[in-house]
């Protein structure tokens, strides 16, 4: 597959022709075709950075097509297009190295785009340098994100492989152009870990731009951190993200699926409570509060949500049929989750509603 430098390329233009595609060329640049791209995937020779993707969907028969990109994460949603027809769809996507967990492997440079669903139809692509977008008037109290940053555990990362997911991995599918996810969750990190590896914290922090906003999920690996400590490192968290003129966002964790004989879940293990007796939610709620930050309480969107399916309809939700596991979600629970996730950007205006899809 030849390559090409996106520096040099105003942008790109593909078809699913026969024939190379009809698109202008820019800068000297001659027109590119399918070379770029097969039938399931594309890949772009970028340098690291932010990119905005235009992709054009249908064909002669009727279609439904997802793409997907970099370490399994999900950009755009299954779409479906009548027979005959095209609609055009935009997202922004964050390549970087490592491409996943920044504690993994490197992964694959450039962009790496995947084209799924029962019936895919790329019709047109198109990849150009992201811009930030600018205050709406459609929403006038969201300040304009940046960028989304993710810091947290196994439960939010671009986790590497099936059939694990994390909630930040599907996150990308609900916003539009314009609000790229940079998830920098790592496996295994407690507040503790993720503040001393130079890889975690302090690699992140000076990629905070202003308007950023960086949503902080970390309890699940808290185990023996004591209430004075945990306290401290989000108040380190929220105090590091303002002096980089971002946002702070503190995020509860999810629940694991631990059940009591009366279906409702267990106050200790299920509700994130440490072995010290240190109620981690509630210690993020008394955190958010003081210090005015914005709280998406994912625990008790997550505990109403396994509650009200029960002890079997959850099972989906994680890795129970699976692995026996409890905690990690599936592809489908971490979709859920994310949609609650944009549901509460929404809620706090803390993402326009134009920049999010709702589908």
């Amino acid at each position: 597959m030849r390559r090409f430098n996106l520096a040099v390329l105003a942008a790109l233009t593909l078809s699913t022709g026969l024939t190379a595609a009809p698109a202008q060329a820019h800068g000297g640049q001659r027109p590119l075709g399918l070379d770029h791209c097969t039938a399931t995937a594309c890949h772009f020779d970028v340098p690291p950075g932010t990119y905005d993707v235009t992709v054009r969907l249908g064909g002669a028969t009727g279609s439904a097509t997802s793409v997907g990109g970099e370490t399994r994460r999900s950009l755009l949603p299954e779409t479906a297009v009548p027979a005959g027809e095209r609609v055009t769809r935009s997202f922004t996507v964050n390549v970087r190295t490592p491409e996943g967990e920044p504690t993994g492997p490197d992964g694959t440079p450039g962009l790496d785009l995947t084209v799924g669903g029962p019936a895919p139809a790329l019709a047109g692509i198109r990849v150009t340098p992201a811009r930030p977008y600018a205050r709406t008037t459609a929403d006038p109290t969201a300040r304009a994100a940046r960028q989304l940053i993710l810091v947290g555990d196994s439960t939010v990362c671009d986790q590497p492989g099936a059939p694990y997911s994390g909630w930040g991995q599907q996150l990308p599918q609900y916003v539009r152009r314009g609000v790229p996810v940079a998830n920098y969750a790592d496996s295994g990190e407690s507040t503790v870990s993720y503040l001393q590896d130079p890889r975690l914290w302090a690699t992140v922090r000076p990629l905070i731009l202003p308007g950023d906003l960086v949503l902080v999920q970390l309890a699940h690996n808290d185990k023996t951190t004591d209430e004075a400590t945990y306290r401290a490192n989000l108040e380190t968290f929220v105090a590091g993200v303002r002096e980089r003129g971002g946002r702070p966002v503190l995020v509860t964790p999810i629940v694991r699926r631990w059940f009591n004989t009366d279906g409702t879940l267990n106050n200790d293990t299920a509700l994130l409570v440490n072995g010290l007796g240190v109620n981690h939610p509630e210690v993020i709620r008394s955190v958010a509060a003081a210090q005015d930050v914005p709280l998406i309480d994912l625990t008790a969107k997550t505990k109403a949500l396994v509650e009200s399916l029960g002890v079997e309809n959850s099972k989906a939700l994680y890795l129970y049929n699976e692995k026996r596991d409890n905690t990690h979600t599936s592809a489908y629970g971490a979709t859920v989750y994310a949609g609650l996730v944009r549901d509460e950007l929404l809620a706090r205006h803390l993402v326009p509603r134009t920049r999010v899809r709702m589908g």
